[in-house]
């Protein structure tokens, strides 16, 4: 269930949305259909120092290491 950012086409309306499956999103404030989705600011934000699953995350598989598994100074 993704939050969409949307402007209202016909009101200019800014506002976030959760989006079900394939409900057809409306306007909250005139019902409009016409919208324009947006980039969220969430989603675009860097992922620097993340630690994924499954990508060599160090021997403790938590600190990220970027020289991989057993370089980190936790050991």
């Amino acid at each position: 269930m993704p939050i969409f950012e949307y402007v209202c086409g016909e009101c200019k309306h800014r506002f976030e949305l959760l989006v079900y499956g394939s409900t057809q999103a409306a306007c909250p404030k005139c019902q409009a259909t016409k919208l324009e989705k947006q980039i969220s600011g969430f989603g675009v934000g860097g992922t620097d120092g993340w630690v994924l699953p499954g990508n060599g995350g160090g021997s403790c598989g938590s600190c990220g290491d970027p020289r991989g598994p057993g370089s980190c100074s936790t050991n």
